[in-house]
C-alpha cells in the first residue's frame, strides 16, 4: 500500500513535469525520496547565469510535514544562505504549511535570491557552520526571522 506521503511526491513529480516553476529543473532519480533540483538564477539579478542545486528530503509526514531544504554546496553567497547550504526562510520551519508545495518553495527561494542587493554570506556563518558538523539538519535549528528585505 502506497503511504499518503509517497502520493502526494508522486502527484507533485507529475504536475513538476507538465508544468515545472520558471528556473528550475527537476534532476531524474528513482528516489521520491530525495529531489535534486538545478536552480537558475533570475535575469537582470545578482546570481543571473549562475546554477545552483537544492537537495529536497521528504519526511514520512509530508505534506503535513514540511519537507528538508538545502542547498548543495557550493551554495550561493546570500545572506540568508549559508555556506553549507541551509537556508533561513521561515516557510520551511514555523510558517510552514501543507498547502504548499515544492513548486511554491522553489518560487520563494527563487524570489530571495532575486531580491538580495548584496553577495555575502550570513553574519554567524562561520559559528553556525561549525556548530552543524555531524550532518544537524537545519530544521534542528531555532531560526531567528528578523530580516525580510532580502
Amino acid at each position: 500500500m502506497t503511504s499518503p506521503s509517497a502520493s502526494s511526491r508522486k502527484k507533485e513529480l507529475v504536475e513538476w513535469q507538465v508544468n515545472p516553476p520558471a528556473g528550475f529543473k527537476h534532476k531524474a532519480t528513482d528516489n521520491l525520496q530525495r529531489w535534486v533540483i538545478e536552480v537558475n538564477g533570475a535575469p537582470g539579478t545578482l546570481y543571473a547565469d549562475e546554477m545552483y542545486q537544492l537537495q529536497v528530503d521528504f519526511p514520512e509526514h509530508y505534506p503535513m510535514e514540511a519537507p528538508q531544504v538545502i542547498f548543495v554546496p557550493p551554495a550561493p553567497l546570500h545572506p540568508h544562505i549559508y555556506s553549507n547550504g541551509h537556508i533561513c526562510l521561515d516557510i520551511l520551519y514555523d510558517s510552514w504549511s501543507p498547502a504548499m508545495t515544492v513548486s511554491s518553495i522553489c518560487i520563494s527561494i527563487l524570489s530571495m535570491l532575486s531580491s538580495s542587493t548584496v553577495k555575502q554570506r550570513p553574519p554567524d556563518n562561520d559559528r553556525y557552520v561549525k556548530n552543524c558538523k555531524n550532518g544537524r539538519s537545519p530544521k534542528e535549528t531555532r531560526w531567528w526571522f528578523h530580516d525580510d528585505k532580502v
